[in-house]
């Protein structure tokens, strides 16, 4: 079982820290993807921490199950209105399963790469298409890594400042290994927090689809599908299971 970043003390303060990502203007357009893409069917959302796009699509008429390797993160979802209705699985989302099958399986936020392996991640892939239906897909949104934007020869890159947070990621461009090291500024008290993450390519990504028998459906640079480019700092991507 990989390790638990995401126990007792960074749960408790884990929605308040990221109100502003659980906005509905930012929500709202995840959610109007994911119900297209699950149609009658059900979703599986791998990593579904505190709910965040959990809740909002179950009350869209979706049904919806999860899997979560933290039971902090988990009882923080259990608390909230409607999430009587979502049933959560408590384990590593690279293997654990779950009866039934779907028409949707998901991921968001970057959470991909907190499995920090490759053969962890191709394992996921494997994962979603297990549980998938024939026809369903899984979608990916996570960042693409900002190496291009990294000084030659440095390591770390500022990716938040803020008057209460400030993000940095340390770097390992050898083995696509990076440290996202989080400082949380409350008056005098600062809270350190540095969880590890592999990066990964959209094109490896592709590779992993395919090793698992998915194909690209679709890539977008956001959920409002705007078209993905050079310029474009993450994507969300759409796999599908072929149909029988």
């Amino acid at each position: 079982m990989p390790e638990d970043h995401f126990a007792e003390d960074v749960a408790a303060r884990f929605d308040e820290r990221h109100a502003d990502e659980a906005a509905p203007a930012v929500v709202d357009p995840i959610v109007d993807v994911m119900a297209a893409l699950a149609g009658d069917g059900a979703a599986l959302e791998l990593g579904i921490g505190t709910g965040r796009i959990a809740v909002p699509l179950r009350a869209r008429g979706v049904r919806v199950h999860g899997i979560e390797l933290s039971e902090a993160m988990a009882a923080r979802l259990r608390a909230k209105p409607g999430a009587e209705e979502i049933e959560v699985t408590i384990g590593d989302f690279a293997t654990t399963t779950v009866d039934g099958s779907f028409s949707l399986v998901y991921l968001v936020a970057n959470t991909i790469m907190n499995l920090t392996t490759q053969d962890e991640q191709v394992a996921c892939f494997a994962n979603a298409a297990a549980h998938l239906e024939p026809g369903g897909c899984f979608v990916i949104q996570v960042l693409v890594p900002g190496l291009r934007r990294l000084p030659p020869g440095e390591r770390f890159q500022v990716f938040d400042m803020s008057a209460t947070h400030v993000g940095v990621d340390e770097i390992d461009v050898a083995t696509q290994r990076l440290v996202s090291h989080h400082y949380w500024l409350d008056g005098e008290t600062v809270d350190v927090l540095a969880p590890p993450f592999r990066y990964v390519w959209p094109s490896e990504l592709d590779l992993m689809a395919r090793i698992a028998g998915m194909t690209l459906r679709d890539r977008w640079a956001g959920w409002a599908r705007e078209p993905f480019t050079n310029e474009s700092e993450q994507h969300v991507s759409v796999w599908e299971k072929p149909a029988d």
